[in-house]
């Protein structure tokens, strides 16, 4: 489904990521873990088309997308949310998904729509809704809402675009106990029963082994490790470099 191959990006002198291939297969769910500093987010950005590798390539689906813009990616199958929650916190969350699947359909910026197009928008905005557990807060401005539930209702922006593959990044970053769960558990439901390919960038480990079916680990911008979490848990080189001494 994904395919990065041998990606580096350069910053004038500096390295962010060397070399790094990755191979995601079609309805798999893959984490990205590493310590801060590690590339994880600059890989994101190559993936998603908001930075140009320096070298190397991107494929989705066997089609080269490395020169694509990130909007043609999106219209491609490919949707991402961020680090920093991206939403309109003065509109209610059933606004919010209302303008993504507006734009989604085709109808950006019309003045009115016909009555069979609003129907049509009124009923995936309820479906996306009621995807994200957003139902009982649809009508409340995403402003007044818990992180966990402002990270859903983004995620839920980026569910209106028909994403194929799902990208994101850190989506319990912030967060406490039940909000993590929260999240967590939305990420797992589409996954298992929705059938997105979902990566994420993650540093809770307990959302990385729960979730995901393979990890990729990077260390100073350059791939250290990657298998399943039994795999990645018992590496001397990832306890060393991300999850503590190996004993």
């Amino acid at each position: 489904m994904l395919e990065a191959k041998a990606v580096t990006k350069s910053f004038g002198s500096l390295v962010a990521v060397n070399n790094v291939s990755l191979a995601v297969a079609p309805g798999e769910l893959r984490a990205i873990i590493g310590p801060n500093g590690a590339g994880k987010t600059t890989f994101f950005n190559m993936i998603t088309g908001f930075f140009p590798p320096s070298s190397g390539e991107i494929v989705v689906e066997g089609r080269d997308i490395t020169r694509l813009t990130a909007q043609q990616r999106v219209e491609l199958g490919m949707a991402r949310t961020f680090q920093i929650t991206e939403i309109f916190p003065e509109l209610t969350a059933r606004e919010n998904v209302c303008i993504a699947v507006e734009v989604a359909s085709g109808y950006r910026l019309r003045p009115w729509l016909s009555r069979a197009a609003r129907t049509r928008v009124r009923e995936r905005i309820d479906e996306i809704i009621a995807s994200a557990g957003l139902t009982k807060q649809a009508d409340r401005r995403v402003g007044e809402l818990s992180h966990g539930d402002q990270r859903a209702a983004e995620i839920a922006m980026a569910l209106a675009l028909k994403p194929r593959i799902l990208l994101l990044d850190e989506p319990t970053a912030g967060m406490g106990e039940q909000e993590t769960f929260h999240v967590a558990s939305l990420i797992r439901r589409l996954h298992k029963h929705s059938g997105y390919t979902i990566v994420l960038i993650e540093h809770d480990m307990r959302v990385v082994f729960n979730l995901a079916d393979r990890i990729t680990v990077l260390d100073q911008g350059s791939l250290l490790a990657e298998g399943t979490p039994t795999e990645i848990a018992d590496n001397p080189a990832v306890q060393s470099a991300y999850l503590g001494s190996a004993k």
